[in-house]
């Protein structure tokens, strides 16, 4: 049994009920073996074992009072998995689902993403099964301050730098901010996606989305094509969803597929930057449901359907796809039809979208595959300059910032091909993706000595 094979089987062992943190950890890992090789020093300071295990989990709970004066409950998580190469830094996600194996995963998968930004940044993630959909806006402040009355403890602008993710937007960054500064009686930068009011970049708020479209960009252009014309599928309806939609249009292609977690919506005509305000508006503004946008448009619409099932039952044209969604939404039935109608490009927005067997699927058919941890980096990245411009008291420009997200996108893409021919996956993004961001992480580690 090789030192990889040796460290998933443990992982499995030791947790044998977080499915979705062995997944991720068996995706970095099986790909790792040419690094072990090479790197006989790795193997004999235990990266391999450290990596899989995080600095310290933190497990609390928050309780918080509703509209009506009831008391209720949930649990809290923090998981700071890595700082090798600087701050924790990782989302925060409010859903039903989650939970530490969840929230491993994600801040698994975190530490090779800020890896590859190039900024010195480590990887956490954090969260609470706290749903907050059909809440109030009080509800939320209270829910938010309670969170934080426990978080402040562990985080900090050289310690950890926590962001939104899913169920976690400007408004709960705001609460959550407003109240860790008045625990702390100071004005850190210790959140990234603030108002611009209080510290926030421009960008910020449109950088996941944009960010996948340019690694979509550069990995067409590898073979000599771009957006223009090229009818793309997107998932989700959240910020990364919108913002996706938004720079698809700019590069002149034809987005036809939105969705929540209630239905789907096939608009083939295209969202085009009317419809687009309109789902900003629905979803950031209305907390409204997708299919209020069929009932608007006169579109088709199908109710308690993702987009990659609607598309594999009605056989939908695809050129290139933006799963921007949630972990696990494109399985292998899902990957096989998107390759049987067309597709030949998927850049993941969303962490770990598709399962390992659509992955198989999408390689062996020779589809242009960008995982979560490289074609999504551009949010972290631009969290990263929020973080720059808050410890230099500095705001920079739209301008400034959208060309720094778009370099570093660059430099990401040209990162993991350049890891993947060096170690023989020539054109592999996985590969390359994993082994860049963890050779950089494993020879800070091995510089510490054994901490």
């Amino acid at each position: 049994m090789s030192i990889i094979e040796a460290v998933i089987e443990k992982v499995k062992r030791i947790d044998p009920d977080q499915r979705e943190f062995h997944q991720a950890v068996t995706e970095v890992l099986e790909t790792l073996e040419p690094t072990a090789t090479r790197h006989p020093d790795f193997v004999k300071a235990g990266i391999y074992e450290r990596i899989v295990e995080p600095e310290r989990a933190v497990l609390f709970r928050v309780p918080w009072v509703d509209d009506k004066g009831n008391v209720h409950v949930n649990r809290g998580f923090r998981v700071q998995f890595n700082n090798a190469i600087g701050p924790f830094k990782g989302g925060i996600r409010f859903h039903p689902s989650v939970n530490l194996g969840i929230i491993k995963f994600l801040g698994f998968e975190q530490i090779f993403k800020n890896s590859l930004t190039t900024l010195a940044m480590g990887g956490a993630k954090g969260g609470s099964d706290f749903d907050p959909k059909g809440k109030s806006d009080g509800e939320i402040m209270r829910f938010c301050q309670a969170f934080m009355r426990e978080l402040f403890r562990h985080v900090g602008a050289e310690v950890d730098v926590p962001a939104g993710d899913i169920g976690v937007g400007a408004r709960e960054i705001g609460y959550m901010y407003g109240y860790y500064k008045k625990i702390k009686n100071e004005h850190t930068g210790v959140l990234t996606g603030k108002g611009l009011e209080y510290g926030g970049s421009l960008i910020r708020p449109e950088a996941t989305g944009y960010g996948t479209v340019y690694f979509a960009a550069e990995m067409l252009a590898t073979r000599g094509i771009d957006f223009k014309d090229k009818i793309v599928a997107v998932s989700g309806s959240g910020n990364v969803a919108q913002f996706a939609i938004e720079k698809v249009n700019e590069l002149g292609g034809r987005v036809i597929t939105v969705c929540d977690s209630n239905a789907t919506i096939v608009d083939e005509k295209g969202i085009d930057s009317e419809k687009c305000c309109y789902i900003k508006e629905l979803k950031n503004a209305h907390r409204g449901r997708i299919k209020e946008y069929a009932d608007k448009y006169n579109t088709v619409c199908f109710d308690g359907l993702n987009v990659w099932d609607v598309i594999r039952e009605q056989g939908i044209k695809v050129d290139i796809a933006l799963p921007s969604a949630t972990q696990n939404e494109i399985d292998a039935e899902n990957a096989a039809a998107l390759v049987k109608n067309g597709c030949y490009c998927i850049a993941e927005g969303a962490n770990m979208p598709s399962t390992p067997e659509a992955v198989r699927i999408f390689q062996e058919n020779n589809v242009l595959y960008g995982p979560g941890k490289a074609a999504n980096a551009g949010g972290v990245a631009t969290s990263g300059l929020e973080m720059c411009q808050n410890s230099m008291k500095l705001s920079w420009t739209r301008e400034e910032v959208d060309t720094r997200l778009l370099m570093i996108m660059k430099s990401v893409h040209k990162t993991c091909l350049d890891a993947a021919e060096a170690y023989g996956k020539k054109g592999d993004y996985v590969t390359g993706a994993n082994i860049a961001g963890f050779v950089k992480v494993a020879n800070a580690m091995l510089a510490y000595g054994v901490v």
